[in-house]
């Protein structure tokens, strides 16, 4: 098949890893597959890095010029199904495709939990818009299937997919010497993109509060409220036993060396990849359920599950996960078999390429909309 990705975020995390681990997987598989983003989103210079043919159009915006590029480059390429990930990209895609001659096949990824608009015009996005919805959670599917009325065969649940041989345990004390972290300390990580809901501020309040010796907390990440987390590190007194790292190209080191992992979002998450890939490192996680989180963390099996926004609870749960090695690694193998049975990247693949075959072949069915 000829598959197009269209991207209108000029943000880099979850969702844009998602959508080249998707694309270079299929690509792999002998499908021919593009991917069309602005000139200044991140996502362009590292499809083209990781070897997936990539495209700038002026998609950013809803504007009439950018409705003509998008026509114009699917006129011209004619590809067999467009993959939407965002709602600008999306508007764009369900105008523009209409214009190019023949009805061409659309899929729209829903990849977080924010609340979709219900007036007339979201309905039809996604009812009329899109052949196939597509969620990153089972929870989102079902948000979706009630609050806009959508029959439920249009919409399916298809979970980002990692690569469990490559996120996997590994030596922890090689890989803090790699790091440059401290050999014998208890790390606490996150990894997500710095951004106000992933919860870091709660995190690090949660941090202050356990009286632990050799603790250490590692954020992997950048992003817009990057100083504010740093300013809020040095204000609590926690600078000595914090390490801010950045963005990092290659996190799985940093997995291998952590002893516990948490993410305390409060909003918009599907089933967060770094959770998925913490779990597969065999690392407990301590998380919110929010979104489809509680789909990968299972309280008290994978992981341990707290109310988000709530400093003292996180702060206990980490204190537990902290005293008690027998029950890090219980949750830590019991979370490696989940990433493995639920979320490996070669069940993705596999879904979503039946999916873009049967939206191909079939042609546009619209949905109906509920009254």
């Amino acid at each position: 098949m000829k598959i197009v990705h269209s991207e209108s975020s000029i943000g880099w995390g979850g969702q844009e890893l998602r959508i080249l681990t998707e694309a270079v997987g299929l690509l792999r598989r002998g499908h021919e597959v593009h991917l069309v983003c602005p000139a200044e989103a991140p996502i362009l210079e590292e499809a083209r890095r990781r070897g997936l043919p990539a495209t700038a159009l002026p998609i950013g915006r809803r504007t009439v010029r950018a409705v003509r590029a998008f026509r114009a480059w699917l006129k011209a390429q004619r590809p067999d199904v467009l993959n939407t990930h965002s709602s600008t990209d999306s508007w764009l895609a369900a105008v523009a495709s209409r214009m190019v001659g023949r009805r061409l096949p659309i899929v729209r990824t829903r990849h977080i939990s924010a609340a979709v608009g219900r007036d007339p015009l979201s309905r039809w996005l996604y009812a009329r818009g899109a052949d196939k919805v597509v969620t990153t959670g089972e929870r989102l599917r079902n948000t979706l299937v009630d609050e806009l009325h959508l029959p439920e065969e249009h919409i399916v649940s298809v979970p980002t997919g990692i690569d469990t041989q490559r996120f996997c345990a590994g030596d922890r004390s090689a890989a803090r010497q790699q790091l440059g972290l401290p050999a014998e300390a208890k790390i606490i990580g996150i990894v997500a993109t710095v951004r106000t809901w992933k919860g870091h501020q709660y995190l690090i309040d949660a941090v202050r509060r356990i009286d632990h010796g050799d603790l250490t907390l590692v954020i992997v990440g950048d992003g817009p409220i990057h100083d504010v987390v740093t300013r809020q590190v040095a204000e609590s007194g926690l600078a000595a036993r914090t390490m801010l790292v950045g963005q990092q190209r290659d996190v799985v080191p940093w997995l291998q060396a952590m002893d516990i992992f948490a993410l305390p979002s409060y909003a918009n998450e599907g089933v967060p990849q770094a959770i998925v890939q913490a779990m597969s490192c065999q690392l407990p996680v301590v998380s919110t359920p929010i979104g489809a989180i509680d789909e990968a963390v299972i309280h008290q099996q994978t992981g341990l599950m707290v109310p988000p926004k709530q400093v003292e609870p996180l702060a206990d749960a980490l204190r537990r996960l902290i005293d008690d090695e027998p029950l890090r690694h219980r949750l830590g193998s019991a979370g490696r078999s989940r990433a493995i049975a639920r979320f490996g990247i070669q069940r993705m693949l596999d879904d979503m390429e039946a999916i873009f075959s049967e939206v191909s072949s079939v042609g546009h069915i619209p949905a109906r909309i509920a009254a």
